[in-house]
């Protein structure tokens, strides 16, 4: 019996284009736990320019986000996506160079940060990229099914990266994990050129940037206060525990991700199937109550159950709210708004981490995902808002039902 990517070639040109941006994205994987190492036991810097080495990738995907959807419409997201490997091979070289004995350890790092910064914009590039040239493979109708594969090959990345990275840098060290980094966006360059790519529209008239996010900041506002319970746990779990005094730290991450995987693997087609608002409002209900069920946990089993909770909710929020931003523009604006549209979640993964630190100093760390909660229920109370809307637009003779046009 023929498999569905067979019967359907699009579907099949999808997962291949999945499986490029796993490959591609381990380069993120693999850096991030050998990064801050490097910077502090190699270069011998301080734990801030640790950090630092480790955000400004993250702060140069922000910042691009915008002008990466816009390629993406105009010259096409497979060029956005080629250009994109590009800079992830460059900037994993760069960073190699940083391995290398230089004149001085803040040298070395000035040649890490730049290295850093091509890394995030290759991250930007891709990841909308691949977003657009899904999308328009197999038809905005199938939205979320992209977003879902998507998101698990970013988060599935990240989960072998880390070990993965490690590995390498012990046996290797940090010149040669780069190396293996700079490798693997070369072979997605070889693979992209067997699939075609989708149409770009150069010649359409553009609004500015902020419009376009002027017409999606709800949605991506419930991306951003979704955000924050990942964040929350990534940087927060383990220390919670060893504050606490119990074992198995470690699992937080192991729990989350085992919520997650599973529901975009039982439940990835519900945002295409009923709409992607029930599913997140579904979905910030859960995660709500697994961050308040970790801050009043008294035991580790149901601190990692609520990890667990959170994960499950989680796990549909991006592709569902993605399918909406999909519905609310023309095609010709896709790439921009889903630029615009993911760069709400990167600031929750980049905000949450300093703010809930000075949070945890001076009200200990259950008060962070007491904070994850409550974010978590601001973002069901917009979802719940917009839900709404239609039905008082359908009230209303004169209503747009396609709402304000962009282009005027």
């Amino acid at each position: 019996m023929a498999s569905s990517s067979t019967r359907d070639p699009a579907q099949g040109r999808l997962l291949l284009l999945t499986a490029i941006l796993f490959a591609s994205y381990l380069c993120i994987g693999i850096s991030l736990p050998i990064v801050p190492v490097h910077v502090s036991e190699t270069l011998g810097l301080g734990n801030v320019w640790a950090g630092l080495g480790v955000g400004i990738a993250f702060l140069a995907t922000i910042a691009s986000r915008g002008t990466a959807g816009s390629l993406a419409d105009r010259r096409g997201a497979k060029r956005a996506v080629a250009r994109g490997l590009g800079c992830y091979a460059a900037g994993a070289l760069v960073t190699l160079a940083a391995g290398l004995p230089l004149s001085s350890p803040v040298l070395a790092y000035l040649v890490l940060l730049a290295g850093r910064l091509c890394v995030g914009l290759g991250e930007s590039l891709v990841a909308v990229g691949i977003i657009a040239w899904g999308i328009g493979l197999v038809g905005p109708a199938r939205s979320g099914r992209v977003l879902a594969l998507v998101g698990a090959a970013l988060y599935g990345a990240l989960a072998v990266g880390g070990p993965v990275g490690l590995a390498l840098y012990d046996r290797f060290g940090f010149a040669g994990a780069m190396a293996v980094s700079a490798v693997l966006p070369c072979l997605g360059l070889l693979a992209i050129w067997r699939i075609p790519g989708v149409a770009a529209h150069p010649g359409a008239e553009r609004p500015p940037f902020w419009r376009v996010i002027g017409r999606i900041w709800p949605h991506g506002s419930i991306v951003c206060l979704q955000g924050i319970g990942f964040a929350a746990i990534g940087a927060f779990f383990t220390l919670y525990f060893l504050d606490r005094g119990w074992s198995h730290a470690g699992l937080g991450l192991s729990a989350f991700g085992g919520g997650f995987v599973l529901v975009r693997v039982l439940f990835g087609h519900l945002p295409d199937r009923i709409g992607g608002l029930p599913v997140a409002i579904g979905s910030l209900a859960v995660e709500a109550a697994g961050q308040v069920l970790i801050w009043s946990a008294g035991s580790p089993l149901l601190a990692l159950a609520g990890a667990f909770l959170t994960g499950l909710g989680c796990s549909m929020i991006y592709p569902a709210m993605g399918r909406e931003v999909v519905r609310l523009v023309p095609p010709h604006l896709r790439g921009t708004a889903l630029g615009g549209f993911s760069a709400f979640q990167d600031v929750a993964y980049g905000l949450t981490g300093p703010m809930a630190g000075f949070l945890a100093d001076r009200a200990g760390y259950g008060s962070v995902f007491l904070i994850g909660g409550a974010a978590a229920a601001a973002g069901l109370a917009i979802a719940l808002g917009l839900r709404r809307m239609p039905a008082v637009a359908a009230r209303q003779p004169d209503a747009n039902p396609a709402g304000p046009s962009l282009d005027t």
